[in-house]
């Protein structure tokens, strides 16, 4: 059980659970080849049956920590700091960006958009899953769109987010792993066909790196 302190600092985001951080290199979008420090925070309401992290799903699995800490635990590795999920915005990003931004961090998110958009951000991938689509403010926000690719019909849920976007927002197409052999062939076509698509390849994956 969560104690009454405890969740007065996960509502002002003063504390967040996280399921892990590390320090590797960006594997995706835009910033991939970036050394990058990731803090991996736990919880997500979206639920995608291919998801590769579903152990981050459950909140209650992972410890709370408080943002001070996350951020101390941060200083020693690269100005770039991404903080995905799991859904990082169903918690207040707010205390652990501006806590980053006294350390003049690039901070990034990798996110569904699902939920409102709190914390300050100089990168926002915005990658929106059907299960639970964005939320309308998040394609204003959007530096790139990222779309999975795990079958046919997800080239037409990009059009329809791709509709839905800011014009400045660069637009990616990323092979569900699992699927890559199949959709590959089909990705390089469409994008062929529609130039304004980008590939974004998991190349971390590609390389045997977290």
């Amino acid at each position: 059980m969560i104690d009454k302190k405890t969740h007065l600092l996960l509502d002002k985001g003063e504390a967040l659970p996280i399921m892990e951080a590390f320090y590797t290199i960006q594997g995706e979008g835009y910033h991939k080849g970036t050394a990058s420090y990731f803090i991996r925070t736990g919880g997500c309401d979206v639920g995608c049956h291919w998801c590769d992290v579903k152990e981050s799903w459950d909140e209650k699995a992972h410890p709370i920590i408080t943002v001070k800490e996350i951020v101390k635990k941060s200083l020693d590795f690269s100005d770039c700091v991404i903080v995905t999920g799991g859904e990082p915005l169903m918690w207040n990003m707010g205390p652990l960006t501006k806590e980053l931004k006294k350390y003049n961090k690039k901070i990034h998110i990798e996110t569904s958009g699902s939920h409102p958009l709190t914390g300050d951000w100089d990168w926002i991938c915005l990658s929106p899953k059907k299960a639970k689509l964005p939320i309308d403010d998040a394609y204003k926000y959007a530096d790139e769109l990222k779309i999975i690719i795990y079958n046919n019909h997800d080239f037409v849920f990009a059009e329809e987010e791709a509709k839905k976007v800011n014009k400045k927002a660069i637009l990616y197409l990323q092979p569900e792993w699992g699927k890559k052999e199949k959709m590959m062939p089909l990705m390089v076509d469409f994008v062929k066909k529609n130039p304004k698509w980008k590939l974004s390849l998991q190349t971390h994956k590609y390389l045997d790196i977290p």
